[in-house]
Order: C-alpha cells, then structure tokens, then sequence
C-alpha cells in the first residue's frame, strides 16, 4: 500500500517535472542569447558555430532550472492532490503526513545529486567549449561582436577591450589588462588602434602605451608604435561579464583560487561565493522539496487552494532571492556562505512555519 501511494506521488511529479525543466531551461537560454542572437547573426555569425553556442550552454541553464523545475513540478502536483482531496483519503487510510512528505524527498535528493554531478562535472566542460565556441566566432568574423564594452579574455588571464571593430579586422579603442586574483591590475596596456589577423590568432597593437603598476600606483610608461598580442586562447565574453563565469569553474579550481586568496590577504568574495553556490545551488532541490510538501499539508489542512499564479510567483521568487544575494556575496555587503545558501535557508524556514501551523489546526 505504502509503495504503491510512493509511485502514485512521484508519477504526478515526473511529467510536470520534465516539462517544468524544458520551460526553465528555455527562459534561461532566451534571457542569456535574446540581447545578441539576433546582432551576431544579422553581422554574418556562423549559424552552425552559433548553433554550437546555444548547445554547449544547456548544461549551464539546466544546472539552474532544474530544482526550479523541481519547485514548480511539487508544487503543482500537490496542491492538485490536496484539491481533489486526495491527501485527506490518504491520511484517512492512515497514512501519516511524514509518510506522504516521503517519496517528495527522496525525489528531491536525487534531484538535488543530479544537478550536483551536472554543476561539478558537465558544466565546467561545457563552459569552456562555449568560451572556445565565442573565440570561434570572434576569430570567423569579428565584427559579430562589434559592441561598446565587449570583453576578451585569454590564457594568460589577460582581460582585453575593444570599443569598436571595423570592417577588414580593424579595432579601434583597444585596452589590455593584465588580470590577478584578489589584486589590482599590474599591466595596462592601450592602443588607439589595431588589427586582428585570424590566420595566426594575433592582436597588432599601433601608437599605443605600456603602464606598469605596484600597489595599484604606477610604475613605469613606456610608448610602443607596434605591439603583437598572440591570443590563441582568446575567450569572448558576449554573454556575461567575468564574474558569470566563475560558478562554472571547477571546484578544484575555486579551492585553489581561493586559498591564493586567503594566503595573500584577499577575501576573494566572488570566488568564495561561486564556491559556495557550487553546492547551494543543487541543493535547493531539497529545499524546494520540502517546503512545497509543507503547503501542500497546509493547504489541505486550511481548506485554501494554491492557485497556478500563485505557483509561479513561488517558484521564480526563489530567482529573484537569488541573484539578490549573489550580487551581494560577490560584492561582499553579505558573507559568501550566507549570500550562497540564504535563498535556501528561506525556503526551508518558511516549510517550518508551515509545518507548525498546520500542526496547531
């Protein structure tokens, strides 16, 4: 009986699970690509190396909507069965609450390890393939990426600006800065012009300056009337700034960056929060779970009807919580720890109140 009422639960949960994540994860992809899809295809992107893009991102967005999906798919679910009075002829079989919040969890958990292996293990891979996908494009055509403020960076963590591209590869506005963690920048390097040469993947820099610094003062200037900058390793950031990018190193990699931190008197407040969300972020799935159960007995209990609005509003507040908190942690106005598990920690207290409520009825 008991295994019976599991599958029943988590055969409402599945379908609106799966198409929960496709919705989701088609919100993330359209609200990363809508602003410059459509300017780099109009500039002669390569549709197929664009194709690639959007494909080597799906790790990313499903690592992010999956426990959202989750939210919404228990919500749903739930509710549903507490309307059509489900619930109360469970309970009148003598089936527990705990007995009923069972199967949900366990979904949950495993909801929550998937998204934890896809984070720490697809993600990071299918973040550099993207990155690799950008230099591509950029190399192919690069006046795809003719947009104020757009953002290189390469293999020697140099971050490169570039404030117009020109037909025929020629850049004009062209600032270098030599990137270290948790420091301030040690090089810059500025030319009124240059020129890209796709062949052999080299920024020509011309009339240009070369300043040095110590302690964020400068050190030495010097002129240059032509500098070669080989970036074979270029990675074009259209799609975000640098710090969007952290998250989806490894966690190894943000282990290491942050002890540099700390080892040199840093607080490394991005990376430490990337590091915390690392883990976070999965486990919302339990969070989700948990409290979406908790309304669902509170909703029988109160005799209310938790409607599709309602539904929605819940599920994407946990979005807005979020990225409230992330700017804050990788600013440092919060604590990464707090910053990173905060969104999750709500959810959990408010399944708690919930809980204590129904209990009193």
């Amino acid at each position: 009986m008991r295994r019976r009422i599991d599958e029943y639960v988590i055969r409402e949960i599945l379908p609106l699970l799966m198409a929960g994540m496709l919705v989701v994860v088609l919100l993330l992809l359209i609200a990363v690509f809508i602003e410059v899809l459509g300017p780099i295809l109009a500039k002669g992107a390569n549709p197929l190396l664009v194709g690639k893009l959007i494909a080597y991102s799906i790790p990313e967005a499903v690592g992010r909507g999956l426990p959202i999906a989750l939210l919404f798919a228990v919500l749903i679910a739930m509710t549903r069965l507490a309307a059509d009075s489900e619930i109360k002829s469970a309970l009148a079989g003598g089936i527990s609450p705990r007995r009923l919040m069972s199967p949900v969890m366990v979904l949950s958990v495993v909801v929550a390890l998937v998204s934890f292996l896809n984070v720490a293990l697809f993600v990071p891979r299918s973040t550099e393939q993207a990155l690799q996908t950008q230099r591509d494009i950029l190399l192919d055509n690069p006046r795809v990426l003719v947009k104020e403020g757009t953002v290189f960076k390469d293999a020697l963590n140099r971050a490169i600006y570039i404030d117009e591209i020109l037909p025929g590869n020629q850049l004009r506005g062209v600032q270098v800065i030599q990137l270290n963690t948790a420091e301030p920048p040690r090089e810059l390097i500025s030319a009124e012009r240059g020129i890209l040469e796709n062949s052999t993947g080299t920024i020509v820099l011309y009339d240009g300056q070369r300043v040095t610094y110590r302690d964020a003062k400068p050190v030495t200037i010097a002129s240059f009337k032509e500098a070669r900058l080989p970036v074979q390793d270029l990675q074009a950031t259209f799609t975000g700034g640098l710090k969007s990018v952290l998250v989806n190193q490894t966690i190894q990699e943000l282990w290491t960056r942050v002890k540099q931190a700390r080892d040199q008197g840093f607080p490394a407040y991005a990376e430490n929060t990337a590091l915390q969300r690392k883990f976070a972020e999965p486990a919302a799935a339990i969070a989700f779970g948990f409290f979406a159960v908790t309304l669902a007995l509170y909703s029988f209990r109160s005799g209310t009807n938790v409607g599709l609005v309602w539904v929605l509003s819940l599920t994407f507040l946990y979005y807005a919580t979020w990225s409230v908190f992330r700017v804050m942690g990788e600013n440092g106005a919060l604590p990464p720890v707090i910053a990173a598990w905060a969104p999750d920690a709500l959810y959990v207290l408010a399944g708690l109140g919930l809980l204590v409520v129904t209990a009193r009825r």
